[in-house]
């Protein structure tokens, strides 16, 4: 995956974490009961805390001098990705519909989440630092 789609994938995830931000605190606020509205402010808080480490591995792709680390970026913002839509898109499905056969979905993006930070640290351990 190139870096300037990695970028634009984390930027796309943030944009729409506010909006997804605004519509539970203005549009689900008076549907939903305290409970569900923390349920969706949850997935709303970690789709955050993952676009911007997308747009980390973005742009630590471009800067990084070595294949193997710019392959390892992309794998863990691949990680990312898929966690956000298991992770924060079972949290907001659970809490719109109070389907409960979404919550088992939540633990795999949460270990998707996990593997992918994995990657970030050992794709950071392989870049190689130029003398100036």
């Amino acid at each position: 995956m190139k870096s300037n789609h990695i970028v634009a994938f984390g930027g796309v995830f943030a944009g729409v974490g506010v909006a997804l931000g605004a519509f539970a605190a203005h549009g689900l606020k008076k549907v939903l009961p305290p409970y569900l509205i923390e349920v969706f402010n949850t997935g709303v808080q970690y789709q955050f805390i993952h676009a911007l480490a997308i747009l980390l591995c973005g742009i630590l792709i471009r800067s990084s001098l070595t294949e193997k680390s710019q392959k390892y970026f992309a794998l863990a913002a691949i990680c990312f990705i898929i966690g956000i839509f298991c992770f924060s898109g079972s949290l907001y499905a659970l809490a719109i519909t109070g389907i409960k056969w979404f919550g088992p979905i939540t633990p795999l993006g949460g270990i998707t989440f996990m593997l992918g930070w994995g990657l970030f640290v050992y794709a950071a351990l392989q870049i190689k630092e130029v003398n100036q």
